[in-house]
C-alpha cells in the first residue's frame, strides 16, 4: 500500500505547490484565482491525508502532527472563503478548535521534551521545528477562540484569516519539497540559495498581501468617513 500512497502524496504535493503559487499571484476574487485555489485545496488535503497515513504506517509521530496541522489550515481557510459573513458557527468550528488546540499542546510539549532530551531530539526532530509549528498552531487557536466568542467573522478579518492560512499551507508544501529534499535538485540551486528563496517565498507573499489587504481596507474606511462628512448637514 505504501507505493501508491507515496506516488499520490508526491503528485499532490507538486500540484499543490504549483497551483498555490499560481493562486497567490492572481487577482484575489477573480475566476482564475478561484479555480487555482480549488485545485490547491484538493491537492493539499490529499497531500496531508496521504502524509498522515504514511506516517502512521511508518510510525512517525512528528509527521502525523505536521500532516494534521496542514489539513486543519487548508480546511479552515477554505471554509472561511466559502461561508458568508453572516454564517452561523457550528459543530465543525468547535471541532476545528479542539483539533488545533490539541495540536498546539502536542507541538509545544514535544519541543520542550526535545530541548531537555540528551540527544536534543524528539521523534527525530530538534526543538526548533516543534516550537515554530507550535507557535503557528497557538496563533490559529487564538484566532478560532476569538471567532467563536464573537459569533463569527467578517470583512477584512475574514479575508486575512483565509489569506494567512492558505499562504502558510503553501509554505509547508514548498518547504517540504525545496528545503527538506535539497538532494533532488541541481547543485547550482543548492549553492545559490535558490531553494531557500523558493521555500520561504510564500511567507514573504503572505506578509505582502496581509499588509495590502489591511491598507486597502483602511483607505476605504477613510474614504467612507470623508463621504459621510461631506453628505452630513452643516
Amino acid at each position: 500500500m505504501r507505493l501508491p500512497l507515496l506516488i499520490l502524496h508526491i503528485c499532490s504535493g507538486t500540484l499543490g505547490m504549483l497551483s498555490g503559487f499560481v493562486a497567490i499571484f492572481l487577482r484575489k476574487g477573480s475566476r482564475r484565482h478561484a479555480i487555482a485555489g480549488n485545485v490547491f485545496v484538493v491537492s493539499m488535503l490529499s497531500l496531508s491525508l496521504t502524509g498522515v497515513t504514511l506516517a502512521i504506517m511508518k510510525l512517525q509521530p512528528g509527521n502525523i502532527i505536521g500532516g494534521s496541522l496542514t489539513f486543519y489550515l487548508v480546511a479552515t481557510a477554505w471554509l472561511t472563503a466559502r461561508r458568508k459573513d453572516e454564517h452561523r458557527l457550528g459543530v465543525v468550528d468547535w471541532g476545528a478548535l479542539l483539533l488545533i488546540a490539541s495540536l498546539a499542546a502536542v507541538e509545544l510539549t514535544c519541543g520542550l521534551q526535545a530541548a531537555m532530551s540528551p540527544s536534543g531530539l524528539k521523534y527525530d526532530y530538534p526543538p526548533g521545528p516543534y516550537f515554530f509549528m507550535g507557535s503557528v498552531a497557538l496563533l490559529a487557536t487564538v484566532g478560532d477562540v476569538r471567532m467563536l466568542v464573537r459569533g463569527g467573522i467578517s470583512g477584512t478579518q475574514r479575508v486575512a484569516r483565509h489569506l494567512w492560512r492558505m499562504s502558510f499551507s503553501l509554505f509547508i508544501a514548498s518547504a517540504s519539497i525545496f528545503l527538506a529534499r535539497q538532494n533532488l535538485f541541481p547543485a547550482f540551486m543548492r549553492k545559490t540559495g535558490m531553494l531557500f528563496v523558493l521555500s520561504f517565498l510564500p511567507l514573504a507573499l503572505m506578509a505582502f498581501w496581509m499588509i495590502r489587504v489591511r491598507l486597502v481596507n483602511a483607505l476605504r474606511e477613510r474614504a467612507r468617513s470623508r463621504a459621510r462628512l461631506i453628505q452630513s448637514p452643516a
